[in-house]
């Protein structure tokens, strides 16, 4: 595949429009950091921002014969990506709504001390899996949720670079959602509420 990184984006997307697939790479090349970065500053989640960055890629594949763009490629990209963030929170505060509603009514028929035993359940589970983690992984996991540290001021402090943090709570993040998959009902509408 031929490299095309000395083509405006205007030249881009004429030949994106001819399926050119090199063309393809090298929009993506440009500004799938960047878009990721963006999604990931609001969603909050990295595999949240990951994939909705590849779902707006993979449609502007498919859209490709389309597509018209009235202002520049990354205003497009980037107006793209921010519509569909606010759809993904849409979703999840429906999603959190639902969640709070089912635990109000799990909390009226079910005595107190079963929440209280699912809670214990819940955090011994997260302590234990946080203790499976490495000790860098466990120390950005913790900067990042109990210190409310953003990740900029994680790889600042620890000297790493903003993406290895991004990564490594990324990873802490998918290894405590696999313990909690284990727990009872109670306790797992506690993990998710």
């Amino acid at each position: 595949m031929q490299k095309l990184t000395h083509l405006d984006d205007n030249e881009l997307i004429h030949l994106l429009k001819k399926d050119n697939e090199a063309a393809f790479a090298q929009i993506y090349q440009r500004y799938a950091e960047g878009l990721a970065g963006f999604a990931a500053s609001k969603l909050y989640s990295i595999e949240d921002a990951q994939d909705l960055i590849h779902d707006l890629f993979v449609k502007l594949w498919s859209d490709r014969k389309e597509l018209i763009i009235t202002s520049n490629l990354k205003t497009y990209l980037f107006t793209i990506a921010r519509y569909r963030i606010i759809d993904k929170i849409r979703k999840n505060i429906t999603r959190e709504e639902y969640a709070g509603m089912i635990q109000s009514l799990t909390q009226a028929y079910e005595p107190g001390i079963e929440q209280f035993i699912a809670a214990k359940e819940l955090k011994h589970t997260i302590e234990k899996s946080l203790q499976e983690l490495s000790p860098k992984v466990r120390q950005i996991y913790h900067l990042s949720r109990e210190e409310h540290l953003s990740n900029r001021e994680i790889a600042e402090k620890l000297g790493l670079s903003e993406q290895t943090v991004k990564n490594q709570l990324s990873t802490a993040l998918k290894h405590l959602r696999q313990s909690v998959m284990g727990l009872s009902a109670q306790a797992f509408l506690l993990w998710i509420s």
